[in-house]
């Protein structure tokens, strides 16, 4: 039974790093339709008005960065657009890559230096996807066309 127990916690980090990694690009979405949900629950609208509140923010959210990024012509535009959905996914990644140095190893040096190389592995991986998300030029002329 001892053998399984590290074992386990291997495939529980290596199950959240992948977690992390999938879902690095709607950290914007998510920190949005956090702060309105919260915001209406505060404001009277109970559990399931904030939750729906929530949720039709960070759908918002995600809406208006893809199409931001199939329709702005300018590059310098389209890329403060991606920095603007990477720097959350970058602080997410620095605090969770922190997060997992702190468990397993007690040099607080080290836990700075993995935090830093998990907020890059983070941001490069958002990056790709999210400019991965964007429709690509002939596409987008077929949607302005019709």
């Amino acid at each position: 039974m001892i053998i399984f127990g590290p074992l386990l916690v291997l495939v529980g980090i290596g199950f959240f790093c992948w977690l992390l990694f999938t879902l690095a690009v709607f950290a914007l979405p998510f920190f949005v339709g956090l702060t309105i949900g919260t915001w209406a629950f505060h404001t009277g609208a109970g559990v399931l008005g904030g939750a729906a509140a929530g949720l039709m923010a960070g759908g918002v959210t995600i809406g208006i960065g893809q199409l931001a990024l199939a329709f702005v012509p300018w590059t310098w535009l389209r890329l403060l657009i991606i920095l603007l959905y990477v720097a959350p996914a970058t602080v997410a990644g620095y605090s969770a890559a922190h997060g997992i140095a702190q468990m397993v190893m007690p040099s607080p040096a080290w836990h700075t230096v993995f935090a830093v190389v998990g907020a890059v592995a983070v941001s490069i991986t958002a990056l790709v996807r999210f400019t991965g998300m964007a429709l690509d030029e002939p596409a987008r002329q077929r949607v302005a066309r019709g």
